[in-house]
């Protein structure tokens, strides 16, 4: 698939319901599956962007893993139970999450090229930091996938994908800005009592 242009104002495009453009895409429709990449897509590049090792933080590449990586999650939606917009968002971020681990593992086996005529990069701290940041976003997805999904979704486009208050309130089918602000700060609340549940 070609690249899919932004969108002009650099806003999720929510004129149409993703549940519609999945239904199409499903059949087949290439034009409602180019749309919901478009949807998705910058959100999750910004996201998986941190996560992915150095080696492969180039913002084309990071680009290429999350849009082949929603393509092939939406081919793959057999079983998925598709609620509102934002339970799509959270299983492609869980999606591009999988992907991202892949990648870590990856070059954990394969070390970076190094120039030796330059001055040596941090490669993000020690040994020992990088594991307890692992440790650290392994403990938080495992707060994460213990909250109900409602809340699960709250945190994925609020917090992880830092969408605005308008777009997590059409995912989370919030009448009011003031309705969705509430919900993400009730579900950031059980996010840190499932994280001190499990730390103990």
């Amino acid at each position: 698939m070609g690249a899919i242009p932004e969108h002009p104002e650099g806003r999720l495009p929510f004129t149409e319901s993703s549940v519609e453009l999945l239904r199409r895409a499903k059949n087949g429709d290439r034009l409602a599956l180019d749309r919901l990449c478009r949807r998705y897509r910058e959100p999750l590049r910004r996201w998986a962007h941190g996560r992915l090792p150095t080696a492969r933080r180039d913002l084309a590449e990071t680009d290429d893993l999350v849009q082949e990586t929603i393509v092939r999650a939406i081919d793959n939606l057999e079983g998925f139970e598709y609620r509102r917009d934002g339970a799509l968002l959270a299983y492609l971020r869980t999606a591009v999450n999988n992907r991202v681990r892949q990648e870590i593992r990856r070059a954990g086996r394969r070390p970076d090229h190094v120039t030796l005529d330059v001055e040596p990069r941090d490669a993000g701290g020690s040994p020992l930091d990088q594991l307890i940041v692992r440790e650290e976003i392994e403990r938080y997805d495992r707060a994460l996938a213990s909250l109900r999904e409602s809340d699960r979704e709250a945190i994925v486009a609020r917090i992880e994908l830092a969408l605005p208050y308008d777009q997590v309130a059409h995912l989370l089918d919030k009448p009011t800005l003031s309705a969705a602000r509430t919900a993400v700060s009730r579900a950031v609340v059980r996010l840190a009592k499932a994280l001190d549940d499990g730390s103990s």
